[in-house]
């Protein structure tokens, strides 16, 4: 089982969790001019590196907050852990 660290909360088992994808995913502004092409990039295309990659996480079972994490995709390892908002360091987005 994974150890997650709510930046809330502290530490809590995997199961409090649930996986929100993606993070740094920015809704467009005006989603009616979009073509169907541009929409459905939106929707359905997202990242899937090898390595360090930023996540949204929600501690469904906790406080009910989102927060970022940093995990590498081929340890499954944690990096970090981020209230919305605050920057990553290291981070160039």
């Amino acid at each position: 089982m994974l150890l997650i660290t709510c930046p809330h909360c502290g530490p809590r088992a995997e199961t409090e969790f649930r996986n929100g994808g993606e993070a740094g995913i920015v809704r467009p502004t005006n989603s009616a001019a979009m073509s169907d092409q541009d929409w459905a990039r939106y929707v359905f295309s997202r990242d899937n590196p090898k390595g360090r990659f930023h996540e949204r996480w929600l501690h469904a079972q906790g406080c009910g907050r989102w927060f970022t994490a940093v995990r590498s995709t081929v340890t499954d390892e944690f990096e970090s852990f981020h209230k919305v908002g605050d920057r990553v360091p290291g981070d160039h987005r």
